[in-house]
């Protein structure tokens, strides 16, 4: 464990439960929550669009990418408890122990079903399963693109935890347990 502060980044497939964790994480360490998602989701909203469409957007407009990175990066230096819900906080913000969660596909598709949110609306599982798919593929040509980074390489992550099958609270549990053991062997 560090002496001043710690900061968790947690990355992973959609649907995986990044956001329940976190949560979870923010009120066993009285840390704050730095969602990339939720920044995005606001940046489509004031464009009139959904996450799907501001994301095939953002391929041709690298300047989001660029706001929502810098926002990571201004973290590294500063000392606080933060959990960092990105895909790409493990980059830009390398003193985070990162962790990377893991879920099969149509469990995340009923996940994020059931996690209604009004930016994501879906028919079924299966449509919800093809798009997050499709969302995901965009965001791994793009950040390859962009910074040469492939984001499901797990070499970038010190956790890998698959969330198939797990409640958020044993989730949880192994990203503490994970933090602690690295902390303590360096």
């Amino acid at each position: 464990m560090t002496d001043n502060f710690f900061k968790i980044s947690l990355a992973g497939d959609l649907g995986s439960g990044k956001s329940t964790v976190g949560a979870i994480l923010k009120e066993r360490f009285d840390a704050e929550i730095v969602s990339i998602g939720k920044i995005q989701r606001a940046m489509a909203s004031e464009l009139n669009m959904d996450t799907c469409e501001f994301n095939k957007y953002q391929e041709t407009h690298p300047e989001f990418d660029k706001i929502l990175d810098g926002k990571l990066a201004d973290y590294e230096p500063l000392k606080g408890n933060f959990i960092f819900d990105s895909r790409m906080a493990w980059h830009f913000v390398p003193s985070a122990f990162s962790v990377y969660l893991a879920c099969d596909g149509k469990e995340a598709a009923r996940r994020v079903i059931g996690a209604n949110r009004q930016d994501e609306t879906y028919e079924s599982v299966d449509e919800a399963y093809s798009r997050l798919l499709l969302r995901r593929q965009r965001e791994q040509k793009r950040y390859y693109d962009f910074y040469n980074v492939d984001i499901t390489d797990m070499a970038n992550y010190k956790l890998v935890v698959d969330t198939t099958g797990k409640t958020p609270q044993e989730v949880a549990d192994e990203v503490v347990a994970g933090w602690k053991k690295h902390f303590e062997n360096n």
